[in-house]
């Protein structure tokens, strides 16, 4: 699964990690991605959405219809 978020895009950041002894090693921060199930009244069904979960709160305030049209203008298969 990929870390990220089909509403907001959010992707994981990179950068490195420095230990004591000022080493320098990769790493990368991963979002919040959850797994999260909205009922779709429009189309009479649920959807499974990959959402951050700073997106899970944005859905709460803007709604399902939206947060999909959004995913879907941007050509995303819901």
């Amino acid at each position: 699964m990929s870390r990220r978020c089909q509403l907001t895009g959010r992707e994981p950041g990179f950068g490195k990690s420095v230990s004591h002894s000022h080493r320098r090693t990769s790493r990368r921060w991963d979002p919040n991605i959850q797994k999260k199930r909205y009922w779709y009244p429009a189309e009479g069904r649920y959807v499974r959405l990959r959402l951050s979960t700073d997106a899970i709160k944005t859905i709460d305030r803007i709604g399902v219809d939206a947060a999909v049209a959004q995913i879907r203008a941007r050509g995303e298969k819901v």
